[in-house]
């Protein structure tokens, strides 16, 4: 296509885009800032609408990010400055940059615009990069290269970059030029239409930036927000390294904005809550899980309280620490094999117990608690001032350790527990009393039973003759 045919064709688009347009134009000079929305969106240019009553055109590359794509959609506010008005034309051209300047007047009108200029980057000095604005000579202080540190600011030699005019001194003799301020003007413009967007609800794509202990931060496009620990997933025994890295896309919920003070100079004013999890199936809605159910965990944190037991992907169950015997290790990373006490889909908890020896996982165990009047097996499991207590055998957790109170024991008074029921120690003990996870038991009540039968198997032996005699003796006794 010739130049001439493209004139006429780009000049018929901005006729055609125009029509609309109240015919009462407002004054506008170069240099001037203003805001637009975007009316049109076409392959090398971008048409908006001042106040209504207007319209004007910017190159797109000026609103394209940094893969290429456009930042823009119709209906969409931008700021940009006047950068050229053909009143005979009837065509108003506005950009975020003057685009290559290269004379002093172009220096002073970009500096008292805020327009941005295209400068090549000659060389690196100890102070700052040497920029060329088309014959004009700039400096820009290593500290306004960029909008964090470079270690090696010559890679930037050869490049043409955009810069903002901070000083015009000595008739251009000396021209200071800023790239970090640009970069952060057009972050915080950036950030400002990304908010928009960030509400409450909203589910937003992004890219993680960093990783803590507490959580990771992901940058939803200039604006930052933070991801905590158990938002990430329903496992919260997963390390927050272990399922994210930095560069990871992410897809987030927005659970929560909201503005706070800033702790220091800089400092974003907006708190911004993601979440992971609440784009995931909750792992509770298919559970498949019942009480009695014996199920085979692993221990994920150890508490005072307690124990927690991952017993499916996102799922934990605890292990109450009266549960724990001196014969149940447990601790973080260790395999048990428990079973489901009690489980409550509402709060989502799951009390836990550990299962009796030989329970085979996916079976189902009834209660552990031994009946009234049967006389048990136990081993000491410790001492108190007031009794002992006994791990019955065949059961663990509490619904089997029971309480041998002082005056059940059997022994004198004054007798030293220690020495007489050393931890270990297997004993014999009557079931006094069961329920409300208590079990009561009697060491002398046990002793009285053992005494009781041995009596009346005694007594039952003296009642049966010691022998029958011979068939003759019977005979001679019946005639008799």
């Amino acid at each position: 296509m010739s130049s001439e045919t493209k004139t006429d064709s780009f000049a018929a688009m901005f006729e055609q885009e125009s029509a609309r347009a109240v015919p009462k134009r407002r004054t506008l000079r170069v240099g001037d800032r203003l805001e637009a929305v975007v009316v049109k969106v076409g392959r090398d240019t971008v048409f908006v609408e001042l106040d209504g009553k207007q319209q004007a055109f910017l190159d797109a590359n000026e609103l394209r990010g940094p893969d290429g794509t456009l930042t823009v959609s119709e209906g969409d506010r931008v700021s940009a400055h006047v950068v050229e008005v053909d009143d005979e034309e009837g065509v108003v051209r506005l950009g975020r940059s003057l685009g290559k300047g290269g004379s002093v007047a172009a220096l002073e009108q970009a500096k008292a615009a805020g327009l941005a200029l295209e400068g090549k980057v000659t060389g690196v000095n100890k102070g700052g990069l040497e920029v060329d604005f088309s014959g004009t000579r700039a400096f820009c202080p290593i500290s306004q290269a960029d909008d964090h540190f470079m270690e090696d600011p010559s890679v930037l030699i050869g490049q043409t970059l955009r810069f903002l005019v901070s000083e015009v001194r000595d008739g251009g003799k000396n021209v200071v030029v800023s790239r970090r301020a640009l970069l952060q003007r057009e972050a915080s413009e950036s950030a400002e239409r990304v908010m928009s967007a960030i509400v409450p609800g909203a589910v937003l794509k992004g890219k993680v930036t960093a990783v803590r202990d507490f959580g990771a931060f992901v940058d939803l496009g200039g604006v930052e927000g933070l991801l905590p620990r158990s938002e990430i997933g329903f496992d919260r025994s997963v390390a927050v390294a272990e399922a994210l890295k930095p560069g990871d896309a992410v897809e987030v919920l927005v659970r929560e904005v909201k503005e706070v003070e800033p702790t220091r100079r800089g400092a974003p004013t907006r708190k911004i809550t993601l979440s992971l999890k609440a784009l995931m199936a909750d792992p509770w809605a298919e559970l498949d899980l019942a009480e009695g159910r014996v199920v085979l965990g692993k221990v994920t944190r150890v508490t005072e309280f307690g124990r927690f037991v991952r017993i499916a992907a996102g799922v934990e169950g605890l292990l109450h620490v009266s549960e724990l015997g001196s014969k149940v290790k447990a601790d973080e990373g260790d395999e048990l094999t428990v079973v489901v006490k009690k489980i409550d889909r509402d709060t989502k908890k799951i009390s836990l117990v550990p299962a009796p020896d030989g329970a085979a996982v996916g079976s189902t165990v009834t209660s552990q608690a031994p009946v009234v009047g049967a006389v048990v097996r136990g081993a000491v499991e410790r001492h108190e001032t007031y009794g002992i207590f006994l791990q019955v055998e065949g059961t663990k957790g509490r619904a089997g350790r029971g309480l041998v109170p002082n005056a059940e024991l059997g022994v004198p008074r004054g007798t030293e527990l220690r020495k007489a029921f050393p931890v270990g120690m297997v004993v014999a003990a009557k079931v006094l009393e069961t329920g409300d996870g208590k079990l009561r038991l009697s060491i002398k009540g046990a002793l009285d039973a053992e005494e009781r039968a041995q009596f009346e198997v005694a007594r039952g032996r003296q009642l049966v003759p010691s022998s029958l005699g011979t068939f003759a003796d019977l005979l001679k006794a019946k005639k008799l």
